[in-house]
């Protein structure tokens, strides 16, 4: 099976248990109705990015779904917690992308999304020969990425809360799910 379309999803839970923090988390994703099989971190080429309502009708009930997801957790009172999903796409319809998945501790939703999307265009350019600096800021390295004319497109989801503050477990999730 190979995807032909994907979307952006994410969410955040808190419950007594850490299992129906994630279901709520799941839940909130608009995901929860499905069997979830977490893959590793190519986009096909030619693979489409479609809206979350628009996959999500296009999906039934019980059916077996491959994701990425980056997923985190912790009953640790009002501790940052986040999770993202980074995405990097080349230019062309015969090359692969790449997907990244980041779980953090106190960083902001921006700082987790960068960070995701920073190593989803840097695991790219590895395999396209682009040379960079590993210790340039990202800014400077998706400018030179995107000026470089291999890499055309970066993204992230990222999902961040502050755990309850009475101790109850909190979940968040950011995934990016494929359609056949």
């Amino acid at each position: 099976m190979i995807p032909s379309k994907f979307f952006f999803t994410k969410g955040v839970g808190i419950a007594k248990e850490k299992l129906s923090s994630f279901e709520l988390a799941l839940r909130d994703a608009d995901i929860e109705q499905y069997n979830l099989v977490s893959v590793s971190s190519i986009l096909p080429p030619g693979c489409k990015k479609i809206s979350r309502d628009k996959g999500i009708s296009m999906l039934k009930p019980g059916e077996i779904v491959f994701c990425i997801m980056a997923r985190n957790e912790t009953n640790e009172p009002n501790r940052l917690l986040g999770a993202a999903v980074g995405f990097a796409l080349p230019t062309g319809d015969k090359n692969y992308g790449y997907l990244s998945e980041h779980h953090s501790f106190g960083e902001t939703e921006g700082k987790a999304g960068d960070y995701a999307e920073d190593l989803a265009a840097s695991m790219l350019a590895s395999t396209l020969g682009i040379k960079f600096n590993p210790d340039d800021a990202w800014d400077t390295r998706k400018q030179a990425f995107r000026l470089g004319g291999k890499i055309v497109y970066t993204s992230n989801v990222t999902q961040t809360a502050k755990a309850n503050k009475n101790g109850l477990w909190t979940s968040v999730l950011a995934a990016v799910i494929f359609i056949p």
